[in-house]
């Protein structure tokens, strides 16, 4: 169960979901969780193209988070019994070796974009896991009828998976991602029916994973 402190208040609470805006720095202490997913800023500052594609610098003209320092990153690892966090390939450094990887397969098919992504995981038994969901422009697996709201926002199917993952090493009540986004963590949480918390400091993301949130768990999330 969460335990936040009075001195920090939610965005917003509701049905077992927390939001805060705000550093995540300045927030981990405030609660305890039991997993951690999370997505951080990778820092690769690729532009904008001439089409409007995906941006990791600005996305609808906010300015994109630099790559989280090396403390932080530990933090986040260490902060729950059970930690995936997206991003290993740049991330490895800090966060060390791991046993148990988890592969997204975007099944993006011939083109420019990555095959997949890759996730560490503090997982000290199993061995790597393939989740293959096709997410290509309007080719979608999931939630083909639904815009992003974030440049590099996951399927909450994937989150789903990664919170699976984690259930069979301990299932997990308080899930938390400090670096929430468009909030597809959290929507995967209350699909599920476990609390959750999220953690943005961009407060235009808290406004659009609260509104996500609000709207309940449609069927067009469980695709």
């Amino acid at each position: 169960m969460s335990s936040c402190c009075e001195t920090v208040r939610p965005y917003y609470e509701h049905d077992g979901i927390t939001i805060y805006h705000g550093d995540c720095r300045d927030v981990l202490d405030s609660f305890s969780c039991d997993l951690i997913i999370t997505d951080p800023p990778y820092g690769i500052h690729v532009p904008i193209t001439p089409t409007g594609f995906f941006s990791a610098v600005q996305h609808d003209g906010a300015t994109w988070d630099n790559r989280p320092d090396a403390e932080t990153l530990w933090r986040i690892a260490h902060k729950a019994p059970l930690a995936v966090i997206w991003g290993f390939g740049y991330f490895a450094g800090v966060l060390g070796s791991c046993v148990a990887p988890l592969v997204w397969d975007k099944c993006t098919g011939a083109n420019v974009f990555a095959d997949g992504e890759l996730a560490w995981t503090s997982f000290t038994t199993g061995t790597l896991r393939i989740f293959r969901h096709q997410w290509c422009g309007a080719f979608k697996d999931s939630e083909r009828r639904l815009s992003a709201e974030h440049p590099t926002q996951k399927p909450a199917a994937l989150m789903r998976w990664c919170i699976s993952q984690a259930d069979k090493r301990q299932q997990s009540a308080v899930i938390c991602d400090p670096f929430m986004g468009s909030g597809t963590t959290l929507v995967a949480a209350k699909f599920l029916g476990r609390q959750a918390i999220g953690v943005d400091i961009n407060e235009r993301y808290c406004e659009i994973a609260a509104r996500r949130l609000a709207q309940g768990i449609l069927p067009l999330y469980a695709e």
